[in-house]
């Protein structure tokens, strides 16, 4: 059995990133056979996410994942060995995307170069994956009885960022505000527009197919949380 786990979802999606842009080279039968795999990971990835946002852990079945992905039933238990297991792996996977957003934002030279970036990467993640942002939402919504076990290394990045954010206040480079809520504030924010698109789309008076402008979006955003701390 594969075992799909949330660190071979990590895996295949650096590797699939690394796809968009790829390096010219002769494809070798195994190098065939690895690609073939991580299309098919990437498969059940989204169709894991797209069926459990939609109908949640209870109301999903492997049937429905297995259709969404083109696979048959045996096919995708080749990979995976139960849906629970499946569902809390997307989650983690999901956790592990959010960890690293804040920390490739941290490069930033100065504090201003730090917020744009994370505002930008949390909106974007959001825009680009509404339904991963929705499932995280309701699995914390319901009690987070799955990611429940896994706060601990979220936590710790958590406090990293604390330190960050707090760091700026010390050395007197931003207005003195709370690390912590700072950080949730901009979380709740960034996320409005994924886990409540509908609400958006309808305040917005968008039809089908009409997107946000998410560059003014971004921009409001920015400056929302650079005014907080004294920046603009």
């Amino acid at each position: 059995m594969g075992g799909l786990s949330a660190h071979h979802l990590r895996a295949q999606a650096m590797t699939q990133q690394k796809a968009e842009n790829p390096e010219p080279q002769m494809s070798s039968p195994r190098d065939k056979v690895l690609e073939r795999r991580r299309m098919i990971l990437a498969a059940i990835r989204d169709a894991a996410i797209d069926e459990f946002a939609s109908k949640g852990l209870i109301g999903a079945s492997t049937q429905a994942i297995a259709q969404r992905a083109g696979l048959t039933k045996p096919q995708l238990h080749y990979y995976i060995s139960s849906k629970e297991e499946l569902y809390e792996d997307i989650l983690v996977y999901i956790l592990d995307e959010w960890q690293e957003l804040f920390l490739s934002a941290s490069t930033g030279d100065t504090p201003a170069d730090v917020i744009r970036a994370y505002v930008h990467k949390k909106l974007e993640y959001g825009r680009r994956h509404p339904k991963a942002s929705r499932l995280f939402t309701t699995e914390i919504a319901n009690g987070a009885p799955v990611l429940g076990r896994h706060w601990a290394p979220y936590q710790a990045s958590t406090k990293e960022a604390v330190k960050l954010i707090q760091s700026w206040v010390d050395q007197g480079l931003v207005r003195a505000v709370d690390p912590l809520l700072f950080q949730m504030h901009i979380w709740a924010v960034t996320q409005h527009y994924a886990d409540f698109e509908v609400q958006v789309r309808n305040m917005m008076h968008l039809g089908d197919g009409e997107e946000p402008d998410y560059e003014q979006i971004e921009k409001e955003v920015a400056s929302l949380f650079l005014r907080a701390l004294g920046l603009e």
